[in-house]
């Protein structure tokens, strides 16, 4: 009779329950899927901005000089004031020290703008901080909507801080 050769400890043979494994992964792969949630998409709005530009000086002023505190004083600018309520909403607005109200500012840009002897070449949105996003683009809008005495439309547009007790 011939003798048989015992195997060793370590040399056995191990099988591996390949259906056992693929279950548990695709219970993983089902955990992962179900219990995913993504952030939420933030910031993703589409606005057309006009294109920076730098501030129009008039005829004879030095851009940085220290004449006046103001850094708005002498520009080709009409500056208008936008002052926020308690709820981030327009409080008050004024074109220069004029107070007028959101319906009136489009009619009243029209015929600052359009005003052939008119020099403005830009408008200067001195914003309250506490304004709200949504209250700052309804003033930018009706902004963007005018033309220049030459036919050209209003492309520069600057934001300022509103200085505080105004």
């Amino acid at each position: 009779m011939g003798r048989r050769k015992k195997k060793k400890h370590g040399q056995e043979s191990v099988e591996l329950n390949l259906a056992a494994m693929l279950d548990m992964a695709f219970q993983l792969l089902t955990f992962f899927i179900l219990t995913f949630k993504p952030a939420p998409v933030e910031g993703e709005i589409a606005l057309r901005m006009p294109q920076a530009a730098p501030p129009v000086k008039t005829a004879g002023q030095k851009m940085g000089s220290k004449e006046s505190d103001d850094p708005l004083k002498g520009l080709d600018s009409l500056t208008i004031s936008v002052s926020a309520n308690a709820q981030g909403g327009i409080g008050g607005l004024a074109i220069e020290d004029q107070s007028l109200g959101i319906d009136n500012l489009e009619g009243r840009l029209k015929s600052l703008l359009t005003d052939p002897n008119s020099t403005l070449k830009q408008v200067v949105i001195q914003a309250a901080s506490s304004l709200r996003y949504d209250s700052l683009m309804n003033v930018v809008d009706k902004c963007t909507k005018q033309k220049l005495p030459n036919g050209e439309p209003l492309k520069r547009l600057s934001f300022v801080e509103l200085p505080d007790g105004t």
